[in-house]
C-alpha cells in the first residue's frame, strides 16, 4: 500500500518515528497492517474451518486458517529487507527471512528488526465465528530470544477480525519521549487509516467497570480466584469474557476500563506465551497507560528477559489500580 492510498496512516506515522526509523515508518508498519487486512479478507470468504491433519512444533493441531493465516504473514516479511529474523506460534524457531541478505540495507547496519508473532490467535472459538485476532511483536535487532523486553520490544500489533477489521498499534522506542498506541480502521478496498490517533485507558470515575475472567473453571481450585470472581459480581461489574485474548484486551481499550485475569494455580499451568502474546500485548497495554503483569508470579510481564519460544506465563492486564487489586487479592 502507498502513502497516496493511506494518508492518514502515513502522515501519523510521519509525526511519530524520526528518519533514523524510517524503514520501520514506510515499510514494516504499513505492510504489517496489510497483511492483517489480507488475513480478513481470507478468513471473510473461508467457508469452513478445518483441522489440517498437522500440528505446530507446540503439538497444538492446526487449522486451515492457521496455515492461511501464517503464510500471509510470512509473505510480507519477504517484502520488508529490514525484518531479518522471524519466528511465530506455528513455526516457533527464529530463522532469516527470505528478505534478508548481505547486500541488503538492514545488514550493513541500518535498521535490523525480528517479527515474533501469532498469526490467528483464537483457534478455539473461530468455528462459531466469534472474533479472533492477530498478533504482532517487532524487536530491535536479529533475535527476540535472550533480550530485555522492555527495551528490545519497540513495537506491536493486535489485530481484530469481527464484524469490522480493526488493528491497535503500539510504539515505545527507549531512549525517547515516543510512548503512544493508536487505532487503525480498515476499508474493504485496502485503505485503513487511523481513527483513534490516542488510545488511553481511562482514569477513575468509572461509568461502566468491566471484567474478563479466562479460564472460570480454575475457580473451583482456585479460592483466591473464586473470590475475585464473586467480588467482581458484588461490585457490579459487567462481564466482557470472549474466549479470545485479543478482542477481551481490545474491548477495554475501547472502553476505557477492564481488567482481564489469565490465572495460573497449581492445576491450572500457565498457557499464554511470553514471546508471542504475552509481551505484545504488555506493550499495547502499557502505551495505553495500563499495567501488565504476570498472574503467576506478580511481575512486570515487560521485565524478565524470554529465554525460549515456548515460555508461558498468566496474565493480568488492564487499567492499573485494577491490576494493583487484583495482584493484592489473587497472590497474596
Amino acid at each position: 500500500m502507498s502513502d497516496t492510498q493511506n494518508p492518514h496512516l502515513a502522515s501519523h506515522l510521519q509525526s511519530l518515528l524520526p528518519d533514523s526509523r524510517k524503514s520501520l515508518r514506510d515499510h514494516v508498519i504499513p505492510k504489517l497492517l496489510k497483511s492483517i487486512h489480507d488475513i480478513a479478507g481470507t478468513l471473510r470468504t473461508s467457508p469452513s474451518v478445518t483441522q489440517v491433519g498437522t500440528a505446530n512444533a507446540f503439538g497444538d493441531d492446526q487449522l486451515n486458517v492457521d496455515v492461511l493465516a501464517e503464510e500471509h504473514i510470512r509473505k510480507t516479511i519477504t517484502q520488508c529487507s529490514s525484518i531479518v529474523t522471524a519466528s511465530s506460534e506455528e513455526d516457533p524457531v527464529e530463522k532469516s527471512s527470505a528478505s534478508s541478505s548481505t547486500s541488503s540495507p538492514a545488514a550493513k547496519g541500518k535498521e535490523v528488526y525480528t517479527l515474533a508473532f501469532d498469526p490467528l490467535d483464537g483457534s478455539s472459538i473461530i468455528a462459531p465465528n466469534w472474533t479472533v485476532g492477530t498478533i504482532m511483536g517487532i524487536w530491535d535487532g536479529p533475535s527476540a530470544l535472550h533480550q530485555n523486553p522492555q527495551e528490545k520490544q519497540i513495537a506491536a500489533i493486535l489485530g481484530v477480525f469481527g464484524p469490522r477489521t480493526t488493528a491497535m498499534v503500539a510504539l515505545r522506542l527507549p531512549g525517547s519521549d515516543i510512548s503512544t498506541c493508536f487505532e487503525v480502521g480498515f476499508a474493504d478496498d485496502g485503505r485503513f487509516e487511523v481513527v483513534r490517533k490516542d488510545v488511553k485507558l481511562s482514569q477513575p470515575p468509572f461509568k461502566t467497570r468491566y471484567f474478563a475472567p479466562a479460564n472460570m473453571r480454575a475457580a473451583a481450585e482456585s479460592p483466591a480466584y473464586l473470590s475475585l470472581i464473586n467480588h467482581f459480581i458484588k461490585e457490579k461489574y459487567t462481564l466482557r469474557y470472549s474466549g479470545g485474548l485479543v478482542p477481551d484486551v481490545v474491548h477495554a481499550l475501547v472502553k476505557g476500563h477492564g481488567v482481564y485475569l489469565s490465572p495460573v494455580t497449581e492445576k491450572s499451568k500457565a498457557k499464554l506465551r511470553r514471546l508471542y502474546e504475552l509481551a505484545p500485548v504488555a506493550l499495547i497495554v502499557e502505551c495505553a497507560g495500563g499495567a501488565a503483569l504476570d498472574s503467576a508470579t506478580g511481575e512486570r510481564v515487560l521485565e524478565k528477559n524470554i529465554e525460549d519460544t515456548d515460555e508461558r506465563g498468566g496474565l493480568i492486564c488492564g487499567n492499573g489500580e485494577e491490576v494493583e487489586a487484583v495482584k493484592k487479592a489473587f497472590l497474596s
